[in-house]
């Protein structure tokens, strides 16, 4: 699997316990052989050190896995790293190739794209891995909770008790990483009968902000408020805070599109795959309380 080293939001480090959980041996492409592969080792994980772009990489990291999951953040390079994996797969021959794709490229088409530069490269991926003849499963999740409130608004709840985000009155209807990774573990469990599938994944309920903002009262024991920030100045914090322009210019227009409506979906794909209801914010937010609570220093 790819991204099993990845941070907030990512999903291969939950998606490495689940399927070792289930007695599969587990390969893991990381980018740096640093603390994180460390703890990809103890669970169990042979570990292999790579990049998603070099062939000679893929080809360690794919010989000899009949399965595969294809998992890549935010980049640039997203759609070159899709196809040197794929031409690899295909190679060697491989049984399953689970890509993580998003939601929005549902909306999208041969004449419509949106104007951010990752969906377009997620929307090629899709089409070069369908005429690639590859045994493909796609997964396209709505945003995560982890990088909806853990990355982009945490600070502010912890700081001043709002939900801080330039996102209208839209509704929406993020979903859990760990979610995602149990649907994906059962994919890879048994995937003859999956090939050629695209999941939809979404919560169980599509609300808006001011909703949002209430459960997270709920589970903080205290009033959190949602404020609707231009989105002008919001990406210019982004900036400063170094955030590279590819992403910053992906996350602009997921807002924009999020004030649309675009992303007030809801599917039951989740349920059917794991006979599991989605994480709820409350639950998300009871669970990750430390994250939005401020630590205060003696005197």
């Amino acid at each position: 699997m790819t991204g099993a080293a990845g941070d907030i939001g990512a999903i291969g480090r939950h998606l490495t316990v689940m399927l070792r959980a289930k007695g599969h041996r587990v390969r893991a492409l990381v980018r740096r052989d640093d603390e994180r592969a460390e703890g990809l080792r103890r669970l169990g994980a042979e570990v292999v050190e790579g990049d998603l772009t070099d062939l000679a990489s893929m080809h360690r990291a794919i010989e000899g896995c009949p399965r595969i999951y294809f998992g890549m953040s935010v980049s640039a390079a997203y759609l070159e790293a899709t196809v040197n994996v794929a031409a690899v797969a295909r190679h060697h021959g491989v049984e399953a190739f689970v890509n993580m794709s998003q939601m929005t490229v549902a909306q999208m088409s041969i004449t419509e794209t949106t104007d951010s530069p990752q969906h377009k490269l997620h929307w090629l991926a899709e089409q070069a891995l369908a005429w690639s003849g590859l045994p493909v499963v796609t997964v396209r999740p709505t945003v995560f909770l982890e990088s909806f409130f853990l990355r982009l608004a945490a600070a502010g709840v912890r700081n001043h008790d709002e939900l801080a985000l330039p996102l209208g009155g839209s509704r929406t209807s993020p979903i859990s990483a760990v979610d995602v990774a149990r649907a994906v573990s059962v994919i890879l469990d048994d995937p003859a009968h999956h090939i050629g599938q695209v999941y939809n994944l979404t919560s169980f309920e599509s609300a808006d902000l001011e909703h949002f903002a209430r459960a997270f009262s709920a589970a903080l024991g205290r009033t959190i408020r949602y404020r609707d920030v231009p989105l002008s100045p919001w990406m210019d914090k982004l900036r400063e805070l170094g955030v590279p322009t590819h992403l910053a210019e992906h996350l602009a227009v997921m807002a924009e599109l999020h004030t649309a409506g675009r992303y007030d979906r809801i599917t039951d794909d989740l349920f059917k795959l794991t006979g599991t209801k989605p994480t709820s914010v409350y639950e998300f937010v009871k669970s990750n309380a430390a994250e939005f609570t401020r630590v205060e220093v003696p005197a």
